[in-house]
Order: structure tokens, then C-alpha cells, then sequence
């Protein structure tokens, strides 16, 4: 089956062997795949300035994982949605309806909370379902599909809870949601940083190595089928800049109270969609589908059942999300959820993710979440206003956009 190129992809130099070697290599620095990174990076640096410090604190890098976990949860999902060219403004509300799902098994019923958990995602994914048919196999646009979801389901929060928070939830689920993983080890002496904990550390040192190797046999593929691969120095650079931040996030994790276990579910969710995108038929076809729709239906793809199962499993992580901001609040409320989907769709297309669809990455996505978490955490250690911090907000997402939009024009007039 033949399916459109995705930006996993890279074009492959078919010259004969030994060519790559006689040529002189040339950097490649993407500026549009570059450009989110160094935005995080210079956020992080303004407002720790700002913040004479406190931004980068153990205890405050704790809270900002915590406090966004849930944004980050959504945008993997939404990031998908946006991909294969369409939109979700329900995620809001339907958070705030699987939380109260949620909070009625587990408080009113005292059903086991694995049980409740496990009806919460069949909930998601009946959510995600009932909107995927109309969009996938009635054709009615996402646009207004979604926003009529958004407000259908936003009532269905209101007749769960009878315009009143159910709470408080149990132990487990806040744990979840608030929660850190015990120190199965003792901790080690980092000199003036003081004590840190031993396990949490091991535990980023595996993610270096595993870094590392993914990027090392990603150079050795390109250099085995004749591609062009940055020189060594970069190539380390490149390596070497993620895990120091890796490493650092998590000694001052490991300072505090250990990972939370949010950090964990958000790990292994990355990895997994990172791997679904990139390596897996279905990834493929999503970037087909966004990329040109009326190549992917030639190809052979199935345009609808792949649109229809990327709203089931937004509603299953906008079911995750609203466990987790219930169980954090430890109560499930009728107002939850409020803007939730504008924060997703900001931290998608800051990530990178194109307007017309067919380009993004679920690492940008949870990176253009962290730039408005970071913003929104710096702001409230200094004090600003709320409408000063909206205004950040929408120039942030306003200029990622624009840059969007500018980098394709260059790119077309290059051809």
C-alpha cells in the first residue's frame, strides 16, 4: 500500500556506496523542527531570570508537571485529530463529564476504582465514538460536530452532578493524580544539592541510554543506506543538550519527592503514541489522511475508519485527563474542564502541527504544552494579571502559527 511521505520520513539519496563519503557533508538544522525546542528553552530562561530562580526549584518543577499533566494528556490526542486535518472542541467537556462519571461510581456507588476507572474509558470511547460516526461516516464537519459536542456534553456534566462537586475520591486516585513513586533505594549525597533519591536517578539514567541508542542506530541507518548525517560534533550536541535537561529535570525531581506518577503515565503515553506515529501502519495513514486526503483514498486507505478511530481515542485521553484533574482536585465539579480544549489546540500547534494537517509530532505537542505551562507557572510566581497572561498566551500561539505559515511560503518559493 502505497501512502503519502509523513515528516517521519526522509528522503533517501540512492548514489552509489562510498558517495556520502567523498561529499562534503552539510548541516542539517531544520529550523521549523528546531524552533520549538529553542522556544522552550528560551521561556525556561526568561522566566527563571524573572523569577531569580524559583521557576527551576524542585519543588516548583514538581508542581508544574502535576499541575499540566492533564493539558499534556489531551494534546497527545488532539495533536493526532489536528494531523489527519480535523478539530475537537469537546475535550473540555467531556473531561468534566468522565470526571463526574467517574466521581458517581467511585463515591456515590463505591464501586473498586480499578472497575470505575476501566467504565470511565468504555465512557471516553463511547464519547469519542457518537462524534467520530458523524464526522468519519455522516460527513458533517469536526468544527461543528465538536462544538456541538462540547456543549451537549458539558450538560451531560450538569445532570451527572445536579449543579453540585461530588468528592472525595479515593486514596488511590489521588495518588494518581498527586502522587510519587516510593524510594525503592536509599538516597545519594550530591554534595551542596543535598540528598536526592537513588531509584529516581537510575531511573533517568536508563532514559539517557535509551536516547542515546534510538539516535545512535537512527545516525547508523542513514550512513547504511548512503544518506547525509550531521557531522560527529553536532551530533553529539544534539544528543548531549536533551539528556543534560533530562537528567536535570529529574535530580531535581529526585530532590523533592521523587517522579510523580503522572510523569510516569505521560512517559510511557509518549513513548507509545511516539511509536504508533513513527513506526506503525496506522501512524502513517494519519499523516496520509491529513497530508492529501484524495491520494491516501487512491492508496488504498480507509479514510474514515482511521478519522473514526482518532476521535475514540481522543475521548479515551480526554477520559484519562478527566480522572486525573478530579482526582487532583479531589472532586468532580461542574465547571471542570473549562477552555481545556483551547490549551490542547494551542499546545498542538505551537508543537509544530500544521493548520491544513499533515505535519506534527506528539514530542512537539507535549512541548508546545510545557512553553504554556511554563508560561502560566512563571506568571503566577510573578504576579501578573490574568489578562497579562492571556495576552502572552495568544502571542505565543499567534507567532508559532504565522511561523508556520512563513516557513511554507519559503519553503515554495525555494522550489
Amino acid at each position: 500500500m502505497t501512502v503519502a511521505p509523513t515528516n517521519a520520513d526522509v528522503s533517501m539519496d540512492k548514489g552509489p556506496a562510498g558517495a556520502q563519503d567523498q561529499a562534503p557533508r552539510k548541516i542539517n538544522f531544520d529550523l521549523k523542527q528546531s524552533g520549538i525546542y529553542i522556544a522552550l528553552a528560551l521561556t525556561i530562561v526568561i522566566f527563571t531570570a524573572l523569577t531569580g530562580g524559583d521557576l527551576l526549584a524542585p519543588q516548583n518543577l514538581s508542581n508544574i508537571i502535576v499541575q499540566y499533566s492533564y493539558i499534556l494528556v489531551l494534546a497527545i490526542g488532539m495533536v493526532l485529530i489536528i494531523i489527519a486535518g480535523h478539530i475537537d472542541l469537546s475535550v473540555g467537556s467531556v473531561v468534566a463529564a468522565s470526571g463526574a462519571f467517574a466521581a458517581v461510581m467511585m463515591v456515590n456507588w463505591d464501586l473498586p476504582w480499578p472497575i470505575a476507572i476501566l467504565a470511565t474509558l468504555v465512557f471516553g470511547a463511547l464519547v469519542g465514538a457518537w462524534q467520530g460516526y458523524w464526522v468519519a461516516y455522516f460527513g458533517i464537519p469536526a468544527f461543528i460536530v465538536t462544538l456541538a459536542g462540547m456543549l451537549l456534553f458539558r450538560a451531560v456534566t450538569y445532570r451527572i452532578l445536579g449543579n453540585q462537586g461530588i468528592g472525595p475520591f479515593p486514596d488511590d486516585i489521588r495518588t494518581l493524580a498527586n502522587g510519587f513513586t516510593p524510594g525503592f533505594l536509599k538516597n545519594v549525597a550530591l554534595g551542596p544539592l543535598g540528598g536526592a533519591d537513588a531509584f529516581s536517578i537510575i531511573v533517568g539514567l536508563l532514559v539517557v541510554v535509551g536516547m542515546v541508542a534510538v539516535q545512535w542506530r537512527s545516525r547508523a541507518a542513514r550512513i547504511r543506506y548512503h544518506q547525509t548525517v550531521d557531522p560527529m560534533w553536532l551530533f553529539i550536541t544534539k544528543v548531549a543538550v536533551p539528556a543534560v535537561l533530562v537528567m536535570f529535570v529529574v535530580v531535581q525531581l529526585a530532590r523533592f519527592r521523587n517522579l510523580p506518577w503522572v510523569l510516569v503515565l505521560l512517559a510511557v503515553l509518549v513513548v507509545g503514541y511516539t511509536l504508533v506515529t513513527n513506526r506503525a501502519v496506522f501512524g502513517r495513514q494519519i499523516y496520509a489522511v491529513g497530508g492529501n486526503l484524495q491520494a491516501a483514498t487512491l492508496s488504498g486507505v480507509k479514510v474514515k475508519s482511521v478519522v473514526f478511530w482518532l476521535f475514540v481515542n481522543m475521548g479515551v485521553l480526554s477520559a484519562v485527563a478527566g480522572i486525573i484533574f478530579a482526582g487532583r482536585l479531589n472532586l468532580a465539579g461542574p465547571t471542570a474542564g473549562n477552555s481545556f480544549e483551547l490549551d490542547a489546540i494551542a499546545a498542538a500547534f505551537i508543537g509544530g502541527a500544521a493548520v491544513q494537517g499533515g505535519v506534527g509530532k506528539v514530542v512537539g505537542a507535549i512541548t508546545g504544552g510545557l512553553i504554556m505551562g511554563v508560561i502560566n507557572n512563571g506568571a503566577g510566581l510573578l504576579g501578573w494579571q490574568t489578562e497579562t497572561v492571556m495576552f502572552v498566551k495568544g502571542a505565543v500561539l499567534l507567532a508559532a502559527v504565522a511561523f508556520d505559515v512563513w516557513s511554507k511560503r519559503r519553503t515554495a518559493g525555494a522550489r
